[in-house]
């Protein structure tokens, strides 16, 4: 199946689900498109995926700088806010062409104001607000991003 949905009933589970995703990543590169209202929890998920994988300190969210970029041992690792970006042709100087989605892990928040620049994603991650709670839809959009998304799936989730 390429499709999974999660319940998120708060702050720590969405936290829990990045841990989970970071688990399934295999060692390569992967593109994850992170989509979501403001305070869905976009990144929230990214910096517990971020930690599982072995970052120690401070990840700030790329709001502002539009990308952090990280080595984790390592592994290149990507995180960008596109946000306030206002035309997809910005990303042209933030050095998008340089990534390698084969070897590089690559996090999009707002990937729909990258249209036409961005590497196809792997995974699309939405996040919905769901009463008090978050509401997770995670779709696979290549080989690559079946494999991680069956590694998810396959691991032991529980709120």
């Amino acid at each position: 199946m390429n499709k999974a949905e999660f319940t998120l009933a708060d702050a720590a589970a969405t936290e829990r689900l990045g841990a989970m995703l970071a688990r399934a990543l295999g060692p390569g590169g992967a593109v994850l498109y992170l989509r979501g209202d403001l305070g869905t929890g976009k990144t929230t998920l990214a910096r517990a995926l971020l930690r599982t994988l072995g970052h120690v300190g401070a990840v700030r969210s790329p709001s502002y700088t539009l990308v952090e970029p990280y080595d984790i041992g390592g592994r290149p690792v990507f995180h960008l806010d596109l946000y306030r970006l206002s035309a997809p042709g910005e990303l042209e100087y933030l050095g998008l062409r340089d990534l390698d989605p084969g070897r590089d892990l690559i996090l999009v928040e707002w990937p729909e104001h990258g249209l036409g620049e961005l590497p196809p994603a792997d995974l699309e991650i939405g996040l919905n607000y769901q009463g008090m709670g978050r509401q997770a839809t995670i779709l696979a959009g290549s080989k690559p991003g079946t494999t991680i998304l069956g590694g998810l799936q396959a691991g032991t989730y529980s709120m």
